[in-house]
C-alpha cells in the first residue's frame, strides 16, 4: 500500500497501522476513528436487525441518505455538503453500540450508559470527519424529513422486510430505487462517498470522486 496515496490521510488510518475495529466506546477518540474500520462494519450491518429477506446494509442505507440531503433544492455549496455528511455518519454509533440503540438494556443505570456512550461516539465520529458543533433545529428537522423519506422508499423497495414503527403520517419517498448491493460494494460506495464530502478542499479531486462514486452506484435507478 502506498503511503502517499491522497485517500490514506482522508481514511482515517495512518498508513502501516493495523484495523482498528470499533471496540470499547468508553476509550474512543477522534484518533482512533478508523474510517475505513466503520465502512466495513456498517456495510456488514444488516439494516432492521436483519429482518430482510434480501441483505440491505447499514452502509448502503447512509448513502442513500446522504445523496438524498445533498439533492435538496436550496442545500448547495458547503451547508448541503455538511448535511450530506451528517446523514452519512448518522448510524457510525451502531458500530460500537450494535443496534439495540438502549430498548433492551436491563436497568436504567445501564440505559444511561448507553446513552453517554452513543453521545460520545457521536461526537468522535463527528470530529474525524471535520464537522463541529450542534445542528440547529431547521437542520434537525430537515435530516429528519429526508430519514422518513428514506425509510418509505426502503418500505416500497423492500417489501418483505420487518420494518417496525409504521403508524403516523406516510411520507413520500424518494423517486429513485433502491436496489441492495452486496457488503464489499456498500462498503466501496461508502468510503467514496465519504472522502468526497470530507475533503471539500481537494476541489476537482472532490468533485471527481462524487461524480465517480455517483456512476458505480447500483443501488439506485
Amino acid at each position: 500500500m502506498n503511503a502517499s496515496r491522497p485517500e490514506l490521510a482522508r481514511s482515517g488510518r495512518s498508513p502501516g497501522t493495523a484495523t482498528a475495529w470499533p471496540g470499547d466506546p468508553a476509550a474512543l477518540a477522534r484518533d482512533g476513528v478508523d474510517i475505513e474500520a466503520l465502512a466495513f462494519v456498517l456495510a456488514n450491518t444488516c439494516r432492521w436487525g436483519g429482518r430482510t429477506r434480501r441483505f440491505y446494509s447499514l452502509a448502503q442505507h447512509a448513502v442513500v441518505a446522504s445523496e438524498a440531503v445533498e439533492a435538496l433544492n436550496g442545500l448547495e455549496g458547503e451547508a448541503g455538503r455538511r448535511l450530506a455528511l451528517r446523514a452519512l455518519i448518522a448510524d457510525a454509533r451502531i458500530a460500537w453500540l450494535g443496534d439495540a440503540g438502549g430498548r433492551d438494556t436491563a436497568s436504567a443505570r445501564a440505559a444511561e450508559r448507553m446513552k453517554r456512550d452513543g453521545a460520545a461516539i457521536d461526537r468522535a465520529v463527528r470530529k474525524a470527519a471535520g464537522l463541529s458543533g450542534e445542528l440547529s433545529g431547521d437542520d434537525a428537522e430537515l435530516l429528519r424529513f429526508v430519514a422518513r423519506m428514506t425509510d418509505a422508499a426502503e418500505r416500497r423497495d423492500l417489501p418483505d422486510a420487518g420494518i417496525a414503527g409504521s403508524a403516523g403520517v406516510a411520507f413520500p419517498p424518494l423517486k429513485r430505487r433502491i436496489r441492495p448491493v452486496d457488503p464489499g460494494r456498500a462498503a466501496k460506495l461508502w468510503l467514496a462517498r465519504y472522502r468526497a464530502l470530507a475533503s471539500p478542499a481537494s476541489g476537482s479531486d472532490s468533485n471527481g470522486a462524487t461524480r465517480a462514486a455517483q456512476r458505480e452506484q447500483p443501488g439506485h435507478e
